[in-house]
């Protein structure tokens, strides 16, 4: 996907040195595109632990470089363990982090310490390119979705929650694939992001890449949706997960329940993008098998944006003393659910649906 006309993948290794790492500094977008330099398991775990990095495949992603980098230091089992550790403490509701990790691991535990730096970065490279590719076969898949919808003279609305764009995987996004592609295919749509508070990822990334790639959108308050949805202003819901379990049920950004309740209500397609990576296959009670991350509550009672004078500020927006409470996700029952759209093809959210896409897990 590209910046100001300039293609970037969300990770990726400096080609100058061949093994630091960049990403980009989402914690400063959409004001300031910084682009930070990793150098050593430290930073990277910082990276995923103060969303610097977010989105379930982009966390996998990082965290595979994250122990390359770790290797470069001390290449032994000892403390290949103990870092891969660190960096599984992160953050706990993604389950990409712990896959990637585990993938990592598979490969490296056989081999001798002197060759397993040159195989880490190789199988980090693999897990990236296989991330853009199944995002790709995503968007294939949902784009069907959207040319369903388009009429002449009509434009086919989509809403959106949190970022599940290009800046949440390693390239084209989940959720947002679908409109990637129908829009790059001339089809005339409109999304309606959310804010996605409390860190308001809808409004400074989604807008942002939208924007950025020429989506027509329109940035809503989160409670806005059911609104919406009753008046006939949004013919499709597409969202992501950080984990979907083997029945369907799926745990994505705070608030998805929500919608999904609001689109079941009103009749509106509710469909989750699944890559297969993100499928937890030991689970089948979401709700009470997921974790749910506990964030911080200055998350909830202090917002951050660019004040009128152009500076970039925070301030508080509750009371001095008032106390929040921030669970940083919730699961969305599998019976909400339309769908869900992987990388093999859409099917119902149900175990039989998945298998049917997937027997090898059966």
């Amino acid at each position: 996907m590209k910046i100001d006309g300039t293609p970037y993948r969300s990770v990726w290794v400096n080609e100058q040195d061949g093994w630091s790492v960049h990403i980009f500094d989402q914690t400063r977008l959409p004001w300031a595109v910084d682009v930070l330099r990793l150098t050593d398991v430290a930073a990277a775990a910082h990276a995923i632990r103060a969303m610097q990095v977010r989105g379930a495949p982009l966390i996998g992603a990082v965290a595979a470089y994250g122990l390359c980098l770790a290797l470069r230091a001390d290449p032994g089992s000892a403390a290949m363990e103990r870092d891969a550790a660190l960096l599984a403490a992160t953050r706990p509701t993604a389950v990409n982090l712990q896959w990637a990790l585990d993938r990592m691991l598979a490969r490296l535990r056989p081999l001798e310490p002197r060759a397993r730096v040159a195989a880490a970065y190789a199988e980090a490279a693999a897990i990236a390119d296989e991330d853009v590719a199944m995002c790709a076969a995503i968007g294939r898949h949902g784009i069907e979705l959207i040319t369903g919808l388009a009429k002449p003279g009509r434009t086919v609305n989509i809403l959106t929650h949190c970022n599940a764009g290009w800046l949440a995987t390693v390239d084209w996004g989940t959720a947002l694939a679908p409109i990637y592609m129908a829009h790059d295919q001339g089809i005339d749509l409109h999304v309606w992001v959310d804010e996605t508070r409390p860190r308001n990822q809808g409004a400074l990334l989604t807008a942002f890449e939208l924007g950025s790639h020429g989506v027509r959108h329109t940035v809503i308050a989160d409670n806005a949706g059911g609104h919406l949805m009753q008046h006939g202003m949004v013919d499709l819901v597409i969202v992501g997960t950080d984990r979907t379990t083997r029945i369907g049920d799926v745990a994505n950004k705070i608030g998805t329940y929500l919608k999904a309740l609001a689109a079941h209500d009103n009749g509106v397609p509710f469909w989750v993008a699944v890559p297969s990576s993100t499928i937890d296959w030991t689970i089948a009670d979401g709700v009470r098998e997921i974790p749910i991350e506990e964030r911080a509550s200055s998350e909830v009672t202090t917002i951050s944006g660019r004040a009128m004078d152009g500076n970039i500020t925070t301030v508080r927006i509750a009371p001095t003393g008032s106390p929040g409470a921030n669970p940083a996700f919730d699961v969305t029952p599998s019976r909400l659910v339309t769908g869900l759209i992987t990388e093999r093809g859409r099917c119902a959210a149900s175990e039989s649906g998945l298998l049917g896409l997937f027997p090898e897990r059966a």
